[in-house]
This record gives C-alpha cells, sequence and structure tokens, in this order.
C-alpha cells in the first residue's frame, strides 16, 4: 500500500511544497513565493490542509544557515541569513500544525539525499553536493551520513585563492566578500561582467574564470573530504558547457596527486549534473520524511 508524506524545499526565491508516495509518485505539487515568514508559511498549511491524501511525516530542506540541534531553544530556527525578513525566524514551530512528525535539514543536504535515494549518488557512502546559483552552498555524505558537524556545512563559503591582478572584482558575500560564493554564485557573474549570465555567450571569458573558481572549490573539497563523486546543480550549472572545462581544470590543479582512476582520467563520470535534474530537492525532503516513518521510498 501506497504511504505518503509531505516535501518542502525551502529556498530564499520560493518555496516548492509537494505530496510525495512511497511508489515515488508526487500527486500534488504547488510553488510558494518566498516573502515573509507568516504569510509564506501561511500558504504552505493551506496546500497540506487541502490535500486530499493523509501525509504521516513532513520533511523540510531548507535554506539557512539554519539551527539543527534539537537540544536548541532555536530548533528549526533559521539564524544569520542575509534575508533579512527571514533572520531568526521559526520555520518548524508553524508547521506543527500539520500535527505530523517533521525532519528538518539544509536545502543542500537534502539535495544530496534525493540523489543519494533516487539520483545520481545511489549505491555511494561519500559524495558532495553543490548548488551553484543565486547563491552556493554545499552538502553530502561521508560514511553514509549526511554530513553535519558543530553546526552544518558552509562549503559555500570557503576562502579561496583570488589573484586581484587577474580579477580585482571584490566579490558579493555580505560576510566574506571574496569567498567561493562571493566570486562565484550567480549575482557575482552578473556583477562582474555587468551582465546577466544568461546573456554571456558561451566562449566568453567570464566562464573561464567561472570554472577555475569552481575548480579550486571541488579540488579544496577532494582534499578534505576524498569524495568518490562530486554532483553540481543550480541555475549556473544549467550551462551544461561548464562540465568540461570544470574537470580540465580539477585535473590541472590536481597534477597527478590523487591517484585514482577517476580523477586521473577525464573525470566525466566523477563531477557530473543531478541524476534527478531540478527535483534533487523535493524527493530529498520526502526522503527525510519517510526517515521519520521507517517507510523508505522504493
Amino acid at each position: 500500500m501506497t504511504r505518503y508524506v509531505g516535501a518542502i524545499e525551502a529556498g530564499g526565491t520560493k518555496f516548492n511544497c509537494a505530496v510525495v508516495g512511497s511508489d515515488r509518485s508526487i500527486v500534488r505539487e504547488v510553488r510558494v513565493a518566498t516573502t515573509t515568514p507568516a504569510e509564506t508559511l501561511r500558504q504552505v498549511l493551506e496546500f497540506f490542509r487541502a490535500s486530499d491524501v493523509a501525509i504521516e511525516a513532513l520533511g523540510v530542506s531548507s535554506f539557512g544557515p539554519l539551527e539543527l540541534n534539537r537540544r536548541s531553544p532555536q530548533y528549526g530556527f533559521i539564524t544569520s541569513t542575509p534575508k533579512l525578513a527571514w533572520r531568526n525566524a521559526d520555520l518548524i514551530g508553524p508547521l506543527g500544525e500539520l500535527r505530523v512528525p517533521v525532519a528538518l535539514d539544509t536545502d543542500v543536504n537534502g539535495s544530496a539525499l534525493g540523489e543519494h535515494t533516487f539520483g545520481a549518488a545511489q549505491g555511494l557512502d561519500t559524495f558532495v553536493y553543490y548548488t551553484i546559483g543565486t547563491g552556493i552552498g554545499g552538502g553530502g555524505m561521508v560514511g553514509g551520513r549526511l554530513i553535519h558537524g558543530l553546526t552544518h556545512p558552509e562549503m559555500g563559503h570557503m576562502a579561496l585563492p583570488h589573484d586581484r591582478v587577474k580579477d580585482p572584482f571584490a566579490g558579493t558575500c555580505p560576510s566574506h566578500g571574496d569567498c567561493f560564493e562571493g566570486l562565484a554564485s550567480g549575482p557575482s557573474l552578473e556583477q562582474r561582467w555587468g551582465i546577466n549570465p544568461a546573456q554571456l555567450n558561451p566562449d566568453h571569458q567570464a566562464w573561464k574564470l567561472e570554472a577555475h573558481y569552481i575548480a579550486l572549490a571541488l579540488t579544496n573539497t577532494i582534499y578534505v573530504l576524498s569524495p568518490q563523486k562530486i554532483i553540481l546543480g543550480g541555475g549556473v550549472m544549467d550551462n551544461q558547457f561548464l562540465f568540461p572545462l570544470i574537470r580540465a581544470e580539477i585535473k590541472r590543479l590536481l597534477n597527478g596527486y590523487i591517484q585514482h582512476e577517476l580523477v586521473l582520467g577525464e573525470l566525466d563520470s566523477f563531477v557530473v549534473p543531478p541524476g534527478l535534474g531540478t527535483h534533487s530537492g523535493i524527493y530529498g525532503s520526502a526522503a527525510l520524511a519517510f526517515g521519520v516513518v521507517n517507510a523508505p521510498p522504493s
């Protein structure tokens, strides 16, 4: 018998909400604009209350930073986000009105779990998922467990070598300036070159520089976590021509130091797009919920 859960992929511009079956079916879905916490969550609650299908649990993968320590009085709060209306907002509390168990993780860990359950990371126990778009975030698994620690990974804010002679752009991150997100996110591309990235030709110099910064971050990731695969999603990575540029730059930066066939070759099966396309997050949120009710999707 098919069982159903609610899934929320909570982003800075929209909340994707769905009712997902254990047979992987999506029976209802909606997108809600991310406005104020009160208005956004009101619409989210209305969506699930209007469902003809009863859900057993709710999985939420959200932008952050998030408080994920269940012993904290602020568990389920979005904390120091640059999205000021959501700073110190209670995300999980209002969702308790649905009276079902709620599982919470970061948006990138949610996407990573979706890829592990159904997509490009099936059968792997150590991998990383990056989203490169309006912002940059990273999550994944190490030893079969989603990555957590003191708080949660903030891979998008790693410091990268920045040659200010070749690239004088100061960066866009309000906290760090020229961190990974500040140098390589969609807004940084637009501000550096003064044009919407969608209008940049594939042979524009912007993309070689973009591939360089992404490759620097991925090389750091390879050295630190030794992942079996790196998955790159997000709006910037819709430009498929970036993948071969990034792979070639990783190979150059590694310079033969990592002696494994996956990185000594062309890296085609090592640095890859999401197997689920734009659905990684919603299926990952569903997988979080099914983990609560012990009925993993088939």
